[in-house]
């Protein structure tokens, strides 16, 4: 363990050092990967931008044909919402606008170019035109204007991050792996103890080893026991070779609400350059951080959730190489930051490409949170090499996402016609400015419903058990006169027990509620731990309360974790109800948890984990099944 002083972050900074460029990764390409060409047909697509060339080639339908004349929508303004630490009033919300997608555009701009005739067509595997152009601008100027390598990222648009996830699975690792073809060939995905399970789902049937590290409020652990260093410095080739790629979701992480501060960021960092691993960063709640969490739990709490994740403090930190590692003096950062020109983006902790001085960071974006899920549209950020061979991946895949969304999309976050990235006269949709301040308020709506169930969480996490005064009982035994009635000093706290903990969240959608079993009554009678937890689960969808939770057991990617860790837990989501009934849903779940500890005999237990909780009627889901 001599080697943890490469851990430790110091500063190299260099005002004339050239940025490098990112690493080649291509020995990390799955064997299709590699052998992978440029689609001819969409290579052939080039000399149809030729300016008055008469298409004969195309196999396209004629647009004529559509039966779609236009696309519109009834919009929300991008200031419907009002963001922190201001609070919105929901009775007064901004009136609706209007955007339309028409048939045909006169404009020249390619990349400025929304109408139904080329939405609807046959396209680039890149994406629509001018959402694509749209977003790399945005993301590489305004959310990641730092990423320390040259010439920057390259992106391309996905149908949402489970195919952006399933995209770079196959890219990165080789399908389909089985018992006969040999420990050694065996290849591995490093994920936190508890995690997205749809990402593990996806990995497992390609016979991948998941390997999960610890965590702490946080997120993943650089050190300790179980932390990335302990798992790839002791790795065992008796079970295959050591992981080469992480998945993480780090802003509100699912299930457990952690956000990983920027130190934390680069010691992790520092460890995927030593041990070459790739780090696929899945990130839909980057938008949704919350500067609040921290100073109201310090005042519930006397102490902060974290001291380096610090939502709503500006984060411009140039890159810091760890002390020890072979970085060569040109890969250390130069030292000129550069700012988003948002002040709300500038106050979120920032993302792993921040750090990304090698380029083995793979980013998932999503329109899921920010827009709905229904869209089933994101992109990938990430080094152009792999971005290329992602690009061959869709040209024989799925292509383009929808010419429906991408168009709506467009047209409702850039504004039509518009020449310039930020501004314009036209009052039709958003542009930049618009779409940051949407952002905005939508992380101030999330914020407060977050602060609404902390508070409730935290006033009914313990059970306080009150009697009368030992001496005034002696008194009154004695045949002495003890204290009236209705004195308060006459009763006293004779006990309180802490039910459940948890973490004011940074970030994200979900409270990870840590159950304190081990203080429940029965928790020595029941054979069966996990028994208590079923029956948890069961006893609030019950009709006096009506909740439904996740389990934590749903969130463990091996058996170890889900009998060791993750069998105490329950995730509890505050985004998808009612907000006028959250208040009310809150105190439910505090009251079933609280009465649950009433049940003092195993048959108690035994009748709940019997019943079904599918039968339950009415039940309202506090469950929220998306990342």
């Amino acid at each position: 363990m001599a080697d943890r002083a490469q851990l430790t972050i110091a500063a190299h900074p260099s005002e004339t050092a050239e940025q490098p460029p990112p690493v080649d990764i291509s020995h990390h390409y799955s064997k299709t990967t590699k052998n992978r060409k440029v689609s001819d047909v969409k290579d052939f697509y080039k000399y149809f931008r030729i300016p008055g060339v008469a298409n004969l080639a195309g196999g396209l339908p004629n647009h004529n044909y559509f039966p779609f004349d236009t696309l519109e929508g009834s919009t929300a303004p991008s200031q419907r919402f009002v963001p922190t630490p201001n609070r919105p009033d929901r009775d007064h919300l901004a009136p609706a606008s209007r955007i339309l997608v028409p048939n045909t555009s006169e404009n020249p701009n390619l990349l400025r170019k929304i109408d139904v005739k080329s939405a609807l067509q046959y396209g680039t595997a890149q994406g629509y035109p001018p959402l694509y152009s749209f977003l790399r601008q945005f993301t590489r100027e305004q959310m990641h204007p730092n990423v320390p390598y040259k010439d920057g990222p390259e992106i391309i648009l996905t149908t949402g991050s489970t195919d952006g996830f399933a995209k770079t699975l196959e890219a990165l690792t080789d399908e389909i792996w089985q018992p006969g073809d040999g420990v050694e060939c065996r290849q591995g995905m490093l994920v936190e103890e508890c995690c997205y399970m749809n990402a593990v789902q996806a990995a497992r049937p390609r016979g991948l080893n998941i390997v999960p590290v610890a965590m702490d409020a946080e997120g993943m652990c650089a050190e300790g026991v179980g932390g990335l260093f302990d798992v790839l410095e002791n790795w065992d080739p008796c079970r295959g070779k050591r992981p080469h790629i992480i998945y993480t979701v780090t802003i509100g992480q699912n299930p457990t609400s952690g956000t990983l501060g920027v130190s934390r960021r680069k010691a992790i960092y520092a460890l995927c350059v030593r041990y070459d691993v790739l780090i696929i960063e899945d990130d839909p709640y980057w938008y949704l951080q919350y500067p609040s969490a921290n100073s109201a739990s310090m005042a519930r709490r006397s102490r902060p959730t974290s001291s380096d994740a610090r939502p709503g403090e500006p984060h411009h930190y140039p890159f810091h190489s760890p002390v020890g590692a072979s970085v060569p003096y040109q890969y250390r950062h130069s030292g000129r930051v550069k700012t988003s020109g948002y002040d709300f983006l500038d106050s979120l902790v920032p993302s792993y490409l921040s750090v990304d001085y090698e380029g083995r960071v793979i980013r998932l974006d999503t329109f899921s949170k920010t827009i709905a899920p229904g869209c089933r549209l994101g992109w990938i950020t990430t080094q152009p090499a792999l971005c290329e061979r992602l690009l061959r991946i869709t040209e024989t895949s799925t292509q383009q996402p929808s010419g429906f969304v991408q168009s709506m999309v467009a047209e409702l976050i850039m504004g039509p016609h518009s020449r310039h990235a930020r501004g314009g006269d036209d009052g039709k949709g958003w542009k930049t400015d618009g779409w940051v301040r949407w952002l905005e308020g939508l992380r101030g709506n999330y914020e407060r419903r977050m602060n609404t169930i902390c508070n409730i969480l935290e006033d009914g996490k313990n059970i306080v058990k009150i009697g009368r005064l030992k001496s005034t009982v002696a008194a009154e035994a004695s045949g002495q006169r003890g204290m009236d009635e209705g004195e308060d000093d006459a009763w006293s706290v004779v006990g309180k027990t802490q039910i459940y903990d948890f973490v004011w969240p940074l970030g994200g959608m979900f409270i990870w509620l840590h159950i304190n079993f081990a203080a429940h009554p029965l928790y020595k009678k029941v054979n069966d731990n996990e028994k208590l937890a079923k029956a948890l689960f069961v006893h609030l969808t019950t009709p006096h309360y009506r909740i439904l939770v996740c389990p934590g057991a749903m969130f463990a990617p091996t058996d170890k974790v889900r009998t060791q860790k993750a069998w105490q837990y329950v995730r509890v989501c505050f985004a998808a109800v009612d907000e006028d009934q959250l208040d009310a849903l809150s105190r439910s779940l505090v009251a079933g948890i609280t009465s649950f500890w009433g049940k003092k005999t195993l048959a108690d237990i035994e009748s709940l984990v019997e019943a079904t909780a599918e039968e339950a009627e009415d039940v309202t889901s506090l469950a929220g099944f998306g990342c």
